[in-house]
C-alpha cells in the first residue's frame, strides 16, 4: 500500500474487477483515496471484491454487465455518475486471453469472441468513460488494458489475442490524440508474464503444460515474473497527475522480458 492521495476526491471506474489484476487495481486506487465502482460480467467474485474494499473503509460500489453488449458500458458508466456524480478515472482491464489455437486452425467463431471481449468491449468502454468525462468538462484519465504480445512477444496459438491487444493499442493511441484537446489522457499498459492464472497457466484443455514459474523467471533479466500489484501501480501511475503529460503511451510492464533474445537468453531457459 501506499500513503499517497493522488485520488482523493476522485471517481475512478474498473472494469474487470473480480479478475486478479483489476482487484489489485481497484485495492491501490482505494489506498489513494479514490471512490470506486467495480464492474465485471461475473457478480458473485465482484460482489466479493467489493465486500472486500468496503471492509477496508473504502468507497464503493459494484456494477455487474457485459461490456462488449450494445449498451453495457454506457450502464456502467452511468451507474457511476448515479452513484458518484462524475468520473474522473477509467481503468479498463475486462478482457480475456481466449483458446491457444494455430491461426491456420483457428475458427472464426473463436476470433470473433475474443475481439468482441479484449477490443469491442475495449471501444464500447472507452467512449463511454470519455462521454461522462467529456460532460463533466473536467477532463480525466483514460487507462486501457494491452500486453507485451501486442508488438514485441510472440506466443504459438496467441493469434487471435496478440491482434485483439494490438487493436487496443491503436485505439489507444487513436483515442489520445482525438481527445487531448478536450483534457482527458489516454495511455495502455502492457504486462508481460504475470503471476495470475492467466499469466502463468497450469494446463489447457488441449493438454499444454506451461513452464513453472521458476521457469518463466529465469527467461526474464530482472528474474522474476511480475505481481498483480507491479500492473497496478503502473496504472495508478498512468491515472494520477504524475502522469499529467502523458498521453499516447505504451508502459511495458515485463521485467526486461522483450529485450530478451535468443543470443542473450538463458541457456537453462
Amino acid at each position: 500500500m501506499t500513503a499517497s492521495r493522488r485520488f482523493q476526491n476522485r471517481v475512478a471506474i474498473v472494469t474487470g474487477a473480480a479478475g486478479a489484476i483489476g482487484a489489485a487495481t481497484a485495492e491501490r486506487l482505494a489506498a489513494e483515496g479514490a471512490r470506486l465502482l467495480l464492474v465485471d460480467i461475473d457478480e458473485a467474485r465482484l460482489t466479493k471484491a467489493a465486500d472486500t474494499l468496503r471492509a477496508g473503509g473504502a468507497s464503493v460500489e459494484s456494477f455487474t454487465c457485459d461490456l462488449g453488449s450494445d449498451g453495457g458500458a454506457v450502464d456502467a458508466v452511468t451507474a457511476a455518475r448515479a452513484f458518484f456524480g462524475r468520473v474522473d478515472v477509467a481503468a479498463l482491464i475486462a478482457g480475456s486471453s481466449g483458446p491457444r489455437v494455430a491461426v491456420h486452425e483457428l475458427p472464426v467463431g473463436d476470433w470473433d469472441t475474443l475481439m468482441a471481449s479484449n477490443l469491442r468491449s475495449m471501444f464500447l468502454s472507452l467512449r463511454a468513460s470519455a462521454r461522462a468525462m467529456i460532460s463533466s468538462g473536467s477532463g480525466g484519465s483514460i487507462v486501457t488494458m494491452s500486453s507485451s504480445m501486442a508488438r514485441w512477444d510472440v506466443l504459438d496459438g496467441g493469434a487471435a489475442y496478440a491482434a485483439s491487444k494490438g487493436g487496443v493499442l491503436s485505439l489507444t493511441r487513436a483515442a489520445a490524440f482525438d481527445l487531448a484537446p478536450l483534457g482527458i489522457r489516454v495511455n495502455a499498459v502492457c504486462p508481460g508474464v504475470i503471476d495470475t492464472e492467466l499469466g502463468v497457466p497450469r494446463s489447457d484443455d488441449g493438454g499444454f503444460v506451461a513452464p513453472t514459474s521458476g521457469q518463466f523467471a529465469r527467461r526474464i533479466p530482472l528474474r522474476r515474473i511480475g505481481s498483480t500489484a507491479d500492473v497496478a501501480a503502473a496504472i495508478a501511475y498512468l491515472a494520477s497527475d504524475d502522469a499529467g503529460h502523458v498521453t499516447g503511451s505504451e508502459l511495458v510492464i515485463d521485467g526486461g522480458q522483450t529485450l530478451q533474445s535468443w543470443a542473450n537468453s538463458p541457456l537453462d531457459g
